[in-house]
């Protein structure tokens, strides 16, 4: 079997080191550039390049931003004594497509993971202590793993001595999704958060 010219292997290459992105749909990018146009290949490669010079951290709350502080920062119409503390900056936009949440964000920036060397000082909380005052809520959406109950534990223990109300987003059965088909541990935790209709 021939090997692919070095340029394409060195793109095909570079795509699969993305994640969820295996060689064969690496190798189907890489020829999806080569046969764009000369316009569409440096279109991408402009986009790839803003992405690194203009994105930033946001000074306040850690999201992504190209203004800094962000968007949802300087709003004057989000709740500043509402603070949704997430995992990574990508995780603010999956709330901020449904519209559902009114408040602000506040990103840790990973999880606490003893196994993996990261503790509470490689974490961003030093500022959401900062951010926290009374009567504020921490609305903890944490990834519902080990980790992420361990971190979530974690910071409500670091605040436990305030006057805050500290909260976990709900789990249990996805809508759309059949009993039969749900793991044991998510039926329990349905049936300990269930609700009154």
């Amino acid at each position: 079997m021939g090997s692919f010219p070095n340029s394409v292997q060195r793109l095909i290459d570079r795509f699969s080191r993305f994640p969820g992105i295996g060689k064969k749909t690496a190798q189907r990018m890489a020829f999806n550039v080569m046969k764009s146009n000369e316009t569409e290949a440096a279109e991408l490669a402009e986009s790839i390049m803003d992405v690194k010079s203009k994105i930033r951290f946001c000074t306040i709350c850690g999201g992504i931003t190209e203004n800094d502080p962000c968007n949802i920062c300087t709003d004057p119409k989000r709740s500043k004594d509402m603070i949704c503390v997430v995992e990574d900056p990508q995780d603010i936009f999956v709330f901020e497509r449904s519209s559902s949440y009114r408040g602000v964000y506040h990103v840790l920036g990973g999880m606490l993971s003893p196994l993996d060397g990261i503790g509470p000082d490689d974490l961003n909380l030093n500022k959401l202590i900062d951010r926290v005052k009374d009567n504020t809520e921490i609305i903890l959406a944490t990834n519902p793993s080990i980790e992420g109950d361990t971190t979530a534990l974690y910071i409500n223990k670091l605040f436990s001595e305030k006057n805050i109300k500290i909260t976990r987003l709900a789990r249990g059965i996805p809508v759309g999704s059949a009993i039969e088909y749900t793991d044991e541990a998510t039926l329990t935790r349905a049936l300990e958060g269930r609700t009154s209709l």
